[in-house]
Parts: structure tokens; C-alpha cells; sequence
């Protein structure tokens, strides 16, 4: 039989002496399928057809249900982390006319698929005040994301569905019992400098 087209939730099956037309859909992580075979169907293009038929009473039950919301990938730490701080990171950027400006980096994800990004001059700010900048700015941020009471959560150590900020609770609270916002500035390889 020559190629067939690509049919959206079908699939054709020639294995041993299984031949058909395989249809599948899927709604909030269930599999719905069924196998149009040639033999039971009389050939293989009745088989398409009932496949297709069957396909699109089940792609439209499926888009009835309501689809539940994810979870979000919950992220506590990070080899590649140097800063100690998740979302925040110590960085260089290149200006038009050529100067390198070190800073540093916030990171946060306000959505599904949409990555937000914001930086502190060390030159402006010092190291000390770049880093306690985007490290509040972090905090606020993902306060506005997920609002105050998932950051209670996360200090208090309850776990969460959601992305986690607990390095830059820990270090917040840390830092100001201490009364010192002093991040080490490390190597590419983790050493400290």
C-alpha cells in the first residue's frame, strides 16, 4: 500500500498479524484508543474510514471535558547554581559600544512558557547591593506569581506544587539575622574566588 497521509490520532499498524488502523486521543493524562482492523472491517480503506469517523466522535466527547491545570515542576536547587540563590545568577553583558558590564541576574517564569529577566549593575549598585537587589527583586517576583502564602509555605518547609523559592527564604532569613548580604563570588568551576 502506497504512504498514506498523516492523520491526526491515527496511526496504521502492520505488525505480525495485527493490520489496522490504530486511533488514540488524549485527555488529562487518560489514553483513549481503539484498533480499526482491516479483516474485521472488510478492507483497509473501510478500516480508515471507521477510524476517522471514530476519531472525530472522540475528539469532540474529548474537548468537552474540561482539561484540569497542571503542576508545575517544583525546582529547589541547581548544580549549576554559583550564587546560592535559585533565579539569581552572576553574570557579564556586552554594551553596544563594546564594554563588558558584570551583574546580576534575576530570573522567573510569571507563566507556563513565558521566562522573565531583569539584571543589577555591579558597577552602579556594588556587589554587596547588586546581589541583595536581585535577590528582593526574585523574592517579589515570585511572591506576585504565586502570592505571599506560597512563600509561608516554603519557609516553614510544606511542600508545594509549585516552583520553589526556599534557597532565597533560607537566605533571606538568614541574611538578615546576620544583618550581611555577602555573596562570594565563585568560578565558573563552583570554587570560590
Amino acid at each position: 500500500m502506497a504512504k498514506e497521509k498523516k492523520e491526526k490520532g491515527i496511526s496504521r499498524i502492520d505488525s505480525g498479524s495485527t493490520h489496522g488502523w490504530f486511533v488514540r486521543g488524549y485527555r488529562n493524562g487518560k489514553t483513549f484508543s481503539r484498533l480499526f482492523s482491516d479483516r474485521k472491517c472488510g478492507s483497509t480503506e473501510q478500516a480508515l474510514e471507521q477510524a476517522r469517523a471514530f476519531r472525530d466522535e472522540l475528539f469532540g466527547e474529548l474537548a468537552v471535558i474540561p482539561k484540569r491545570p497542571r503542576n508545575r515542576r517544583i525546582v529547589t536547587r541547581d548544580s549549576r547554581n554559583t550564587t546560592g540563590v535559585l533565579g539569581v545568577c552572576r553574570t557579564a553583558k556586552r554594551s553596544p559600544n563594546g564594554t563588558i558590564n558584570e551583574c546580576y541576574s534575576v530570573s522567573w517564569r510569571p507563566a507556563p512558557g513565558v521566562q522573565k529577566c531583569t539584571s543589577f549593575s555591579i558597577r552602579k549598585y556594588g556587589e554587596k547591593k547588586a546581589f541583595q537587589l536581585a535577590v528582593e527583586h526574585r523574592k517579589r517576583m515570585m511572591e506576585k506569581v504565586y502570592g505571599a502564602e506560597i512563600l509561608d509555605k516554603i519557609e516553614s518547609g510544606e511542600k508545594v506544587k509549585v516552583p520553589s523559592t526556599i534557597t532565597i527564604i533560607q537566605f533571606l532569613a538568614l541574611a538578615s539575622r546576620q544583618g550581611d548580604f555577602s555573596p562570594l563570588p565563585r568560578s565558573t568551576n563552583g570554587q570560590i574566588r
